[in-house]
């Protein structure tokens, strides 16, 4: 299934410049939806997924249900979006194509998954790969992090990249790819 035949353009918006990517159209087409769903799952090699609200929520849930292999997603949201204990809550600086935000994670979310050895491995998934300074940011951060579990501790580390759509000429590749490999199952070529 060619999934550029499913999203929507809107040139700029939000501000001039900038192509928006609507693929809330997967939402009307059951059959798309679950292709998609299970081409993320073919595609996601660790039993955690991490990924970013609110879109990002729509396409790592249904994992919960669908994979055998994926047993918690962790949310990652904006300011005043997670209720939190002292400690829990990690906020994360990231530039996006529209400017710098925040978003942030709460250590327990990890803590609910599933390690690996010694290491929560986990997928990151997003609907977009733009300017790759979000997924950079929380990889980044997620990678610094190490969670205790019934009193032993765990490193965290991003393994890999899931992206429903990427522009492959607008992000630095090597600096991704430093990090985790990636995957796009649809990519939106430059002028």
């Amino acid at each position: 299934m060619n999934y550029l035949d499913i999203i929507n353009h809107y040139p700029d918006f939000p501000k001039e410049g900038i192509d928006f990517i609507d693929i809330l159209p997967f939402l009307q087409n059951k059959e798309a939806f679950n292709q998609l769903i299970a081409d993320i799952d073919a595609h996601t090699h660790y039993p955690n997924v991490a990924t970013v609200e609110a879109r990002g929520f729509l396409f790592a849930a249904p994992l919960l249900t669908q994979s055998k292999l994926v047993q918690s997603v962790i949310p990652i949201r904006k300011k005043g979006k997670l209720p939190y204990n002292e400690g829990d809550l990690h906020d994360v600086a990231i530039q996006k194509e529209y400017g710098s935000d925040h978003v942030y994670y709460r250590l327990s979310d990890i803590a609910a998954g599933v390690p690996e050895g010694d290491t929560f491995n986990i997928t990151f998934f997003d609907d977009i790969l733009a300017t790759g300074g979000t997924a950079v940011g929380i990889a980044e951060a997620l990678n610094r992090e190490t969670v205790t579990l019934n009193g032993r501790e765990y490193k965290v580390k991003v393994k890999e990249f899931l992206f429903l759509v990427e522009f492959p000429d607008l992000y630095d590749h090597d600096r991704i790819n430093a990090i985790a490999p990636v995957h796009s199952f649809a990519q939106v070529e430059g002028d």
